[in-house]
């Protein structure tokens, strides 16, 4: 059961959307660390916590820099949360973020995991189990900078293949499997609510999160 911090966030609101309205680098930049990165902290930690408890490895919480950016502003931020205290990147880890029009939730593998066809093998030869684990309203993407996902229950088994051996065998491509909450819906105004719902979504995705960390 969550329980609320002892300074809990307001949740999410309109103006944490707005952001990625903002002209311009450093304006933007500031927003996104005054604005949502306190609340990222917040509930990053309560996530990090009990999934720890569920996963039963110790989860560290990372909050993404945009460092390398020198030019353009992000078009959206994150959190994320993996086993590895250094850095999430090279590994299996869970994801909270924003894009201007909804938040997104994910067990992320990204294209700088380095052993990608390995987990991509270990879901293809496990491919029924893959696809009992997601249920039909969740998403599926290969980009992390893409807006756009695939709804897991329009996803025929041939449709699975095809994306994992993509993931596979494709340098850059990657794999997200989550949901997506719309930029006005309730349930990110209140921080139990969200909570509940983040770690619930992440529950549902451990059986996958632990056969990919069982091949690294």
């Amino acid at each position: 059961m969550l329980t609320s911090t002892a300074t809990p966030y307001t949740g999410f609101t309109s103006d944490d959307f707005a952001v990625f309205q903002l002209p311009g680098l450093d304006e933007r930049m500031t927003a996104i660390q005054n604005q949502i990165q306190p609340k990222f902290r917040s509930i990053g930690g309560r996530l990090a916590e009990e999934l720890t408890l569920l996963s039963g490895r110790e989860m560290h919480l990372h909050i993404a820099r945009h460092a390398r950016r020198k030019v353009n502003p992000p078009k959206d931020t994150w959190l994320s949360i993996c086993s590895n205290k250094r850095g999430y990147k090279a590994h299996p880890h869970f994801q909270l973020g924003l894009f201007d029009d909804h938040l997104f939730l994910w067990l992320a593998l990204i294209y700088e995991v380095p052993n990608k066809k390995n987990i991509a093998s270990a879901y293809l030869n496990r491919l029924d189990d893959v696809t009992e684990a997601v249920p039909d309203s969740f998403v599926v993407s290969q980009d992390h900078m893409k807006k756009e996902a695939v709804a897991a229950g329009d996803m025929s088994e041939e449709d699975w293949r095809t994306a994992l051996v993509r993931f596979r065998d494709v340098g850059k491509a990657e794999l997200l499997i989550g949901r997506h909450l719309a930029a006005d819906d309730e349930v990110l105004r209140d921080e139990d609510e969200l909570a509940t719902f983040a770690l619930s979504t992440y529950e549902t995705l451990l059986p996958l999160y632990r056969i990919a960390t069982d091949v690294q």
